[in-house]
């Protein structure tokens, strides 16, 4: 590897050390854990939506070929294993907690949505699994489904859950509600918009997969599980589930294939093999097939929301109001409360000083997959609704979309939004400007002529986001419902020769850890960046730590990892001194080298850790051997990524098609570690958000529940030739203020800026229609629907 050289690995576009593994095919996944005597496990799921458990008959199933045990839920009930939690609290305006029904491990007495567990059968293959599973027989009473997000709460609608009174789980308020009233009235023009935020299914390239065993010898349990948070898993599952101290419960998730969100949570498959492993004294696999992961992964999104935008008569924004109703599935999933309130209508400010801001939201439950985090959870979701209106409000005031959102701009920091965060940096027009360079907008108008000329409509859409990355802190999430602290850990081990091990409590499952954390550990310490290992994904060896989402990992876990490595450095001087004779504060330290201030005496950093473990003339009563350090790292505040992008689109009027001519993606994300692997994250975001605006959307029968979008047939993923090239490129940025490196995150910004960029810009060029609104997805059919609307409506 050409590694550049040591004291500049910050900000280089080293290329990642994991990739080799990768790409020779070394890589290991939880699907390729064998134990000794392992066996498989399948799930029975209901076909149902919503049906009541008659009875079970597994006496078939149970004497089938290879079949070593079948279990159903009352077997857990017996066992008085407990229900899968949600680890955060949201209190309703009326101050009542939210509604919380039972999650069961497997359906007991009622399945709740289509792909529900019904009963877990293992056996010595997956093929007899498969074939026992077809022998059990359940009698269901089959019941009225409610699936349909907007009318959930509606009077006379089927309850999900006996007790929660019309689906609702909660009613929550946020912003001040008379201050933005007053405003509204006060207003010179309001834009209204109606928006549906399509649920979506996220679909890692490597499904869910669980490999539990069970260790008579010292009553203890060691999971394989594909998660991007074990350490949570572990909590959950030990504490709240099956009433294990945590010490008796090994979690480890090695390589993981994608996660986006999906892999944050404790899923039911995970407590059942775990428990199910002690009953039958075997390892038990369970990995999900694609159309079963399409059942039972965590969706995303599914908001209904009504908007509206108040303006002045010069455009300056006075307020906003929102009102949505967020779908939470069947059951509350591990964060899905935290995702429509805390994570969404705290970013309706956006880049912009509106006054005066108020969000109701209504959590429903419905006879659906839950609904959780997804790539930016919440983020995308606000800064769709904050960019529509704006780029709306343009059209209808005739502004220009740039102009407008400029008059907006937050220019002062730090600035306390009216929605209660506190952005510490900024440089908004900075970054608006080199995107409308980038893009050549002055430019457009001959594209746009030129593209008529063949038939086509030509439009340019917007997007100003802004999200909160890297959750924090403890305190104030904890006061927001959080029931778990939200630092991180790390520790910095150095070897006798100079080499380090890092063990982090973030997890890789594709962001490029392995070179980014090496990155920042070599070049603090001068060492080679092939001399670093980083180790993550155990919660055997790894300090308790919160794992990966939320764009955490560098602005929280490498802040972790730079606390050890001040302790790492502090002693290091201690013991360089005392090898130089010299006092520690007279010791310097830069590029590996330990130096006397203003001498030409020096000791290498490898002279020094192998003093640190040889250490034959240590003053031992105030010098400790070894060079070991950890630390836990609560941030003060989130981290704000920002961003314009520009989207150009051409639409054909006879079918509908719209293909993305150019696309430009400008991004502050603070100081960067590694400029490739940052491009490489914006360009996975910009897929899948340029995937849910064109082309996603997970679709529900209304009467009978079931899932018609279930495969990759009916659910249509974004290709290659969907994609434009992107021009992308990281701003100098402003470097995030309380940490010590100094950055902000970037591995959700694509998704949530992008939807309402491409939107705006098919809309633009529909425009001279008279098309005003489009929903997610615009697929050809709708864009061709809208545009033939618009011309039946003006004929």
């Amino acid at each position: 590897m050409n590694a550049p050289e040591q004291q500049h690995l910050i900000g280089a576009g080293v290329k990642r050390k994991e990739d080799y593994r990768f790409l020779t095919g070394a890589g290991q996944y939880t699907d390729d854990v064998v134990f000794p005597q392992q066996s498989f496990g399948v799930f029975l799921r209901s076909p149902h939506a919503h049906a009541k458990i008659r009875s079970i008959d597994t006496a078939a199933a149970k004497a089938a070929p290879g079949v070593i045990a079948v279990f159903t839920g009352a077997d857990l009930a017996t066992d008085n294993v407990g229900g899968l939690p949600c680890g955060w609290l949201i209190h309703s305006t009326d101050g009542k907690p939210m509604n919380e029904p039972p999650h069961p491990v497997i359906a007991h007495e009622k399945a709740r949505h289509v792909g529900d567990q019904v009963a877990l059968v293992v056996a010595e293959s997956i093929k007899e699994a498969k074939d026992a599973v077809e022998l059990i027989d359940v009698d269901y009473d089959v019941l009225p489904a409610v699936v349909d997000t907007a009318r959930a709460a509606d009077a006379g609608q089927p309850l999900v859950h006996d007790g929660v009174a019309d689906n609702i789980c909660y009613n929550w308020g946020h912003g001040d509600k008379a201050k933005t009233d007053a405003a509204f009235a006060q207003a010179a023009h309001v834009t209204t918009l109606d928006i549906v935020n399509q649920r979506l299914i996220p679909n890692a390239i490597e499904p869910r997969a669980v490999n539990a065993s069970y260790s008579k010898h010292d009553d203890s349990y060691t999971v394989y599980v594909a998660n991007q948070n074990p350490h949570v898993e572990r909590l959950l599952m030990a504490a709240f589930v099956l009433s294990l101290p945590e010490s008796k419960l090994r979690i480890i998730a090695p390589d993981v294939g994608g996660g986006f969100g999906s892999k944050i949570f404790l899923y039911a498959e995970d407590v059942a093999l775990t428990w199910a492993s002690k009953k039958v004294g075997r390892p038990i696999k369970w990995t999900a097939e694609r159309s079963e992961a399409f059942l039972s992964d965590a969706h995303g999104r599914d908001h209904v929301t009504k908007a509206e935008l108040a303006l002045d008569p010069d455009g300056k924004f006075l307020a906003m109001r929102v009102h949505t109703t967020a779908n939470m599935g069947a059951y509350l999933s591990t964060f899905a409360s935290s995702v429509p309130t805390i994570l969404y209508a705290t970013l309706l400010a956006g880049q912009y000083a509106t006054p005066a801001i108020y969000a109701e939201v209504k959590a429903v439950f419905t006879n659906t997959v839950p609904v959780d985090a997804y790539r930016g959870a919440g983020r995308p979701e606000a800064t769709f609704v904050v960019e529509r209106l704006v780029e709306t409000a343009a059209r209808e005031m005739n502004i220009d979309p740039a102009e407008i959102r400029r008059r907006n701009f937050i220019r002062e920091f730090p600035y306390a939004t009216p929605v209660g965060l506190t952005y510490d940096t900024g440089d908004y027009d900075a970054i608006l400007d080199r995107a409308l360079e980038i893009a050549d907008v002055k430019g457009f108008p001959a594209r746009r002529d030129a593209a008529k000329q063949k038939g086509k409509l030509r439009g340019l859409g917007y997007s100003c986001y802004i999200e909160a990355c890297g959750l924090a802190p403890s305190n104030i999430a904890g006061a927001l419902g959080a029931r778990a602290g939200l630092f991180e850990a790390g520790e910095v081990r150095v070897h006798p020769t100079g080499s380090v091990t890092v063990f982090t409590g973030s997890h890789s499952h594709g962001q490029g850890h392995e070179t980014t954390f090496a990155q920042v550990v070599a070049d603090r310490l001068g060492v080679s960046i092939d001399n670093v290992e980083i180790i993550h994904g155990d919660t055997g060896r790894i300090p308790f730590g919160m794992g990966t989402y939320g764009s955490r990992s560098i602005a929280v876990g490498g802040s972790a990892l730079m606390k050890a490595l001040d302790k790492i450095e502090a002693k290091a001087k201690k013991i360089a001194a005392h090898l130089l004779e010299a006092s520690a504060e007279d010791i310097e330290f830069k590029d590996g080298i330990f130096r006397v201030a203003g001498t030409d005496r020096t000791k290498t950093f490898v002279d020094v850790s192998l003093a640190a473990y040889v250490p034959h003339n240590f003053p031992l009563e105030t010098l400790e051997p070894g060079l070991n350090e950890n630390a836990f790292y609560d941030p003060t505040n989130f981290t704000y990524p920002s961003g314009a992008y520009i989207c150009e689109v051409e639409v054909d009027q006879d079918t509908g098609e719209t293909r993305i001519q150019q696309f430009t993606a400008v991004d502050d994300f603070g100081n960067v570690i590694n400029p490739m692997i940052v491009e490489g994250q914006v360009h996975g975001g910009l897929g899948q958000g340029i995937g849910q605006a064109m082309l996603e959307r997970c679709v529900y029968d209304n009467e009978s529940g079931q899932l018609l979008s279930g495969s990759f047939m009916d659910y249509a993923m974004p290709h290659a030739i969907d994609l434009p090239n992107f021009t992308v490129e990281t701003a100098k940025g402003t470097p995030c203020t309380h940490n010590p490196l100094g950055v902000k995150g970037c591995g959700e910004a694509g998704a949530i800026g992008s939807p309402p960029a491409v939107i705006n810009a098919i809309l633009d060029a529909l425009a001279p229609l008279g098309v005003k609104d489009l929903q997610m997805p615009a697929t050809p059919h709708r864009v061709w629907q809208a545009m033939h609307a618009a011309t039946s409506t003006h004929a």
